[in-house]
């Protein structure tokens, strides 16, 4: 899979969104230490803007940015041979994964927490959406045909954006957390159904509703409270 495929299998920016607070939430619950969680969502990350995040701890991650222009998304694989470090001295994007960037999400491709020191963007696959497309685009990408499995990282790196079922992400928690993930917990999180104790007890029962309370209105989700972040 490259990033042409995760292209063909988002869903429409509203509910990839969706989809991206419901793996925060679940991660926050399985991991109430920050630095072991994998997937993050802030709500406030800047004026008009949310990001949907993912780091693995081995130098892999995304970034998703949504924004009242639409959805702009970067990946990157430190090990992919389409990395800016992966073929020469002087670190360099693949060429036709950034060129294509329209102006309004152009901004991202230099934002500091997208870039090494000096102003290299960690990129290996992009993709973005603006809110009158309708379909993700991308740029036009001659993959490197040495090495083996996808080239870009696009498999590994988007996975749970393209399987979005709770079984996905079950099997995946079973594997990363060592732990079994209640299905019907993880479908009710998924879905964007509000917290309850009952709820997160299934999923750990050494945390109580009240421990989440900075992670539900960091991440913006809906709580019995409220409707949360919209």
């Amino acid at each position: 899979m490259t990033v042409y495929d995760v292209a063909r299998a988002l869903p429409g920016i509203e509910e990839l969104r969706d989809h991206c607070r419901g793996l925060a939430m679940l991660d926050a619950v399985l991991s109430p230490e920050w630095d072991g969680r994998y997937y993050s969502f802030d709500a406030h990350w800047a004026e008009g803007e949310e990001t949907a995040s993912m780091r693995n701890g081995s130098g892999d991650e995304y970034s998703v940015v949504f924004s009242a222009a639409g959805a702009y998304v970067r990946g990157f694989d430190h090990e992919s041979l389409m990395s800016p470090w992966a073929r020469m001295d002087v670190p360099e994007v693949w060429p036709g994964v950034l060129e294509p960037v329209p102006a309004v999400f152009r901004a991202y491709v230099t934002e500091p927490a997208f870039c090494e020191e000096g102003g290299v963007p960690t990129v290996t696959a992009c993709l973005w959406r603006e809110t009158t497309d309708a379909a993700w685009r991308t740029g036009t990408v001659d993959f490197p045909t040495e090495g083996d499995g996808d080239p870009d990282g696009a498999d590994h790196l988007f996975a749970l954006l393209v399987d979005r079922s709770p079984e996905a992400y079950a099997q995946w928690a079973a594997d990363y957390y060592e732990t079994e993930a209640d299905a019907e917990a993880v479908r009710h999180v998924l879905a964007l159904r509000p917290l309850t104790p009952e709820v997160v007890a299934a999923l750990n029962p050494e945390l109580s509703l009240a421990d989440l309370a900075e992670d539900i209105a960091e991440i913006g989700y809906p709580h019995l409270g409220g409707a949360g972040t919209a």
